[in-house]
Parts: structure tokens; sequence; C-alpha cells
């Protein structure tokens, strides 16, 4: 009888466990898109709320590891600017995969390209994102820039 106890325990677990269904997929994707089109309209705020605001957050680029949403934000603000966004240019993603890590991770890999900006550019990014009760949220990102032709 107490096998059959924990069994059904256990089995309730599994079934509160959240998998990873198309729909993150396609909210992760949205993430994205919504941050993209923060940058494009100037909005670094905007931009920031894909990332967990959080101390814990990791940003990496440029030989560079850095810790921490304000961290990240001034960083960014220093390089791009804050004002009107006209320093911002124009950001595109190309999401190459999306992986599963349990229910409530993933890892997105892809291209940004960078335009209409003295700091443009492209390169390669693999995001580490985890589902908080605020929606998807980006905790580690990597960035790299192609090398200079």
């Amino acid at each position: 009888m107490r096998g059959a106890l924990s069994l059904l325990a256990l089995t309730g677990l599994l079934a509160c466990t959240p998998s990873f269904e198309p729909s993150d997929r396609a909210a992760i994707e949205a993430l994205l898109a919504e941050q993209a089109a923060a940058w494009n309209r100037g909005d670094l705020d905007g931009f920031m709320a894909g990332y967990e605001r959080s101390e814990a957050l990791v940003f990496t680029s440029g030989a560079q590891i850095r810790r921490g949403w304000q961290t990240t934000r001034d960083r960014y603000e220093e390089r791009y600017g804050s004002g009107d966004g006209s320093d911002m240019g124009q950001l595109a993603f190309e999401i190459l995969d999306v992986r599963a890590l349990g229910g409530d991770g993933a890892v997105v890999l892809g291209r940004w390209t960078l335009s209409a900006t003295p700091q443009a550019g492209t390169g390669v990014f693999s995001l580490a994102t985890v589902r908080t009760p605020e929606g998807w949220r980006i905790v580690h990102d990597h960035t790299s820039a192609d090398p200079n032709p």
C-alpha cells in the first residue's frame, strides 16, 4: 500500500511539472521581437525589459563578463546613448535554434545585425532564458561580433 501511495504522489508531482510547449518557443521568439522593436524605436528600457531584472544576470561580450541588470543597462547606455535613440541604429535578430532545458528553461542560438549606427555590425548570440512569473526572461547573454572584414 505504501508503495502505491508513493507512486501516486510521484505521479502527482510529475503532473505539476511544466513541459516546454510550442507556445513557449513562440513566447521566447516574441520576447526577442519585442526587444528588437524597442531597440529600433530608441527605447533602451523597453529593450532591457527582456532581461531578468536581477544582480544574477550575466552579460558577456567583447571578452568582458558583466553581472547584473543595471550594469548591463549602463553598458548599453554608455555605448549607444539613452536620449532620443539616434545612436542605437536598427537591430534585427535571426533565431537559429531554441532548445528546451526542462519545462522552465531554454537556450536560444541566433544571429544579430545592427545597422544605421556607427556601431553597426553583425554577430552571434546564445541566450539562456527562464520562465518567470512575468514571462520568459533572459538570464545569461553571450554575444559576439563577427570579425571586421
